[in-house]
């Protein structure tokens, strides 16, 4: 490290040469940083002369990398987002009042919004993020303290994991839809009725294939029917009278209770793969983080 310190300049030439080099221009750069653009052509100049090679090619009213600054523009970017990460991450264990929860679009939408009230009124001093995906992030390489994750535990060793909800799936309809077909008492019923499907993309998910062979009926007679893969679109189109579709219990039970969504038959099909409240095991949780997983799991029977 000795030698690092007299090899390059201060970190902040470094943090100015990857605005440089991302916004190809100095003066966007300059805006960025809220320096004056003489100041980060002197950055630059700088980290050039120490370097001993042009990491710019000047243009008419332009740059540009030149091939050395391409490659040490992509050593730098990459140093500097773990740097990020890593002080993120120590200033919110000593002093973080913000804490992000990972989680899917239907979970945020459906679970926690809802919510939110409590949550405010429970915990007014956390300044909850709410970070959507449409896959499960890595939490320690995301910098993210807490997610919401479907499955079985030992599938993640490097997590800590509470389950939340158990995964308890049976068909639901809006009340609309009910009016011009036939009410479905059975499994069996459904087979001539409009089915939405989920299409999930990147999670595993129950089907209504698996739904049938639960109930006792060969999957091949599943109707295709609507295809969508967003459950909140899904939900959606439920509600619109579009047809019958599959609801999570933890999801959309408030919207049974409301009779948004009616529930079909007294078929149910239970997976054994709870939804979990998880957090990296390497990565402490901050005072802030602890709170809103507690939180979360008092939850539970709400």
């Amino acid at each position: 490290m000795e030698n690092l310190r007299h090899l390059l300049p201060s970190i902040n030439s470094l943090v100015v040469f990857e605005a440089a080099g991302r916004l190809s221009s100095f003066s966007a750069a300059a805006r960025e940083m809220r320096m004056t653009q003489a100041a980060v052509s002197y950055a630059i100049n700088r980290l050039e002369d120490q370097m001993g090679t042009a990491l710019f090619l000047r243009e008419h009213r332009r740059v540009r990398l030149s091939e050395a600054g391409q490659r040490f523009h992509a050593d730098v970017t990459i140093g500097l987002s773990h740097i990020q990460r890593s002080a993120q991450s120590l200033r919110a264990v000593a002093t973080g009042s913000h804490v992000t929860l990972a989680c899917s679009t239907a979970f945020a939408a459906f679970w926690m919004v809802p919510r939110m009230a409590k949550f405010r009124e429970d915990l007014p001093k956390i300044e909850l993020r709410i970070q959507t995906a449409d896959r499960d992030l890595d939490l320690l390489g995301e910098g993210i303290p807490l997610g919401i994750r479907g499955g079985v535990p030992r599938d993640w060793p490097q997590y800590l994991a509470e389950p939340l909800a158990p995964e308890v799936i049976y068909p639901v309809c809006g009340a609309s839809y009910l009016n011009r077909a036939p009410t479905p008492h059975s499994a069996q019923d459904l087979l001539s009725h409009q089915l939405i499907h989920l299409e999930e993309p990147f999670r595993a998910a129950s089907t209504w294939r698996d739904w049938f062979i639960a109930a006792g009926i060969s999957g091949s007679q599943v109707p295709k029917g609507l295809q969508i893969n967003d459950y909140v679109l899904v939900v959606q189109s439920v509600i619109e009278g579009q047809g019958v579709a599959l609801g999570w219990h933890h999801l959309i039970e408030a919207l049974v209770a409301k009779g948004v969504l009616v529930r079909l038959t007294d078929q149910t099909l239970t997976t054994g793969k709870d939804f979990h409240v998880i957090w990296p095991r390497e990565a402490p949780l901050s005072r802030a983080a602890t709170d809103v997983r507690d939180w979360l799991l008092a939850q539970r029977s709400s």
